[in-house]
């Protein structure tokens, strides 16, 4: 079965919280991770958060391209998913691909509310991966706490 899409519009809550937070669940349900981004600052900037975390919450990772990606419960880097990932987030733009989708259980897709041009990124995705027969599920924080505001069921 694919993938369920989850997108999560970010208005109050901030990428990095949100980020931590989603690959602790994602760790708990037993499935590996893929932080995908375009942007190589961002990887850095969330690789030094994951290192300089709580020790209760520490969550152990690495930047793509070491000998031990495939190794890594945690694996943030640009490209292709190098440790038999079960879920993929997906920042700043990346993108992912009708193949991946198959081997996944979750994408991700986290877009800034105050960016129009990430919003309109997210509904192209949104149609992207409907299209494809994904369940699809959007998340919006505008009030304080998270609400799920649509979901869509899988094709087929």
């Amino acid at each position: 079965m694919p993938a369920t899409a989850v997108f999560y519009h970010l208005i109050r809550a901030g990428l990095d919280e949100t980020v931590m937070t989603t690959v602790s669940r994602a760790l708990g349900a037993g499935w590996r991770v893929m932080i995908r981004a375009p942007v190589p600052g961002l990887l850095e900037h969330l690789d030094a958060k994951l290192w300089l975390g709580p020790e209760d919450g520490f969550l152990a990772h690495g930047l793509a391209g070491g000998a031990q990606d495939a190794d890594q419960p945690v694996l943030l880097g640009p490209g292709a998913i190098g440790n038999a990932a079960k879920g993929l987030m997906l920042l700043a733009g990346a993108e992912a691909a009708r193949e991946e989708a198959v081997g996944l259980e979750r994408i991700w897709v986290f877009f800034d509310g105050a960016d129009p041009e990430a919003v309109g990124l997210a509904r192209q995705r949104w149609t992207t991966f409907t299209s494809w027969g994904l369940a699809a599920q959007y998340w919006s924080d505008e009030g304080g706490s998270w609400v799920k505001k649509t979901e869509r069921a899988a094709a087929g």
